[in-house]
């Protein structure tokens, strides 16, 4: 190791490049005995600290810290985003603090039955209903958790995310670890396989060819819970939303940007009342409309015209 250290300061000073002591670590079990002065002089960090750029190696305390600052900052983000409009909210959770804060520690980090998975969710859920008005059933949430075309809102479970994300990222660097590791004990590998095992045992057999793509390991996941959320679903109307909600274009609208300018704004009861839909939520109570027709929770009602045409209805969205 102080071999490989020494030559690479020494291929670096050749091109201009110099190598800043104070930030070196050394990553070595505790009765590791280093004899190299320059070795001594790297910060001395124990294996179950190790978090190379942000990403703990390892179940360890260091993990449990990740997550619990990524809990925070989530926490943080989602006060802040329920008093800013709904539609920006909406897209701000979707694109940059659900998983994809996190994608890097998934898919890193060992991560697939830590305890703050389900903190991370509920916090997501909580924001979801905070910026949407909405109160959401565990297969509504599903449901919202689902990517935008398969009838979702797009806002990711980390739980659903960490095993396929995991091991994705570890089938594409299979080559390297195996250059790196040469000489070394191969035990991690075991946590590979455990995770294999524990994806085959839900999804059915694993390639031969590990394949290096996540959305490979994620789509069938993500298809078992569309199926949970089709199983749930107890009326014609249910089904109907979310064939609706399914079809081509019908969430074109969660990727519009918010321009005021071109009118693109949605104003917040029009976002309550479009996730209402695609979720299949109550939209209102039951009441009577002005004009005497009765309004189900859902917002729906026939209108009465003076001389309706044969077969002639009108459906009209309460949204106030």
């Amino acid at each position: 190791m102080a071999f490989d250290v020494a030559e690479i300061m020494r291929i670096g000073a050749e091109i201009g490049l110099s190598q800043n002591v104070s930030k070196c670590e050394l990553i070595a079990h505790s009765d590791a005995v280093i004899s190299d002065t320059l070795l001594q002089s790297f910060t001395r960090v124990e294996i179950e600290d190790a978090t190379p750029l942000g990403a703990p190696l390892f179940p360890s305390p260091a993990l449990d810290r990740a997550w619990a600052e990524r809990c925070e900052e989530l926490a943080k983000a989602a006060d802040r985003l329920s008093a800013i409009n709904a539609q920006d909210a909406l897209i701000l959770l979707r694109s940059s603090f659900c998983a994809p804060k996190v994608l890097h520690l998934l898919r890193s980090s060992p991560s697939v039955c830590h305890s703050s998975l389900a903190t991370f969710n509920s916090l997501l859920r909580r924001s979801v209903q905070r910026i949407t008005n909405c109160d959401l059933s565990d297969s509504q949430w599903i449901q919202a958790s689902l990517p935008v075309k398969d009838g979702g809102l797009g806002i990711r479970r980390v739980s659903s995310l960490a095993l396929p994300a995991f091991v994705a990222s570890a089938a594409s660097t299979l080559s390297i670890q195996a250059d790196i590791l040469a000489d070394c004990d191969k035990s991690g590998s075991d946590l590979l396989q455990a995770y294999l095992s524990d994806w085959s045992v839900k999804f059915g057999d694993v390639p031969d060819s590990l394949p290096t793509k996540q959305p490979f390991w994620d789509r069938l996941g993500v298809l078992d819970d569309k199926a949970r959320v089709e199983a749930s679903l107890t009326s014609a109307h249910h089904r109907a939303s979310l064939l609706a909600a399914t079809s081509q274009h019908s969430g074109d609208w969660l990727f519009a940007l918010p321009i005021a300018s071109s009118g693109l704004r949605l104003y917040d009861e029009a976002v309550r009342v479009a996730v209402g839909l695609r979720l299949g939520l109550d939209l209102c109570i039951p009441h009577h409309c002005h004009c005497g027709s009765a309004v189900d929770d859902r917002g729906f009602m026939v209108l009465s015209a003076k001389e309706p045409r044969a077969g002639q209805l009108g459906i009209m969205l309460l949204t106030t």
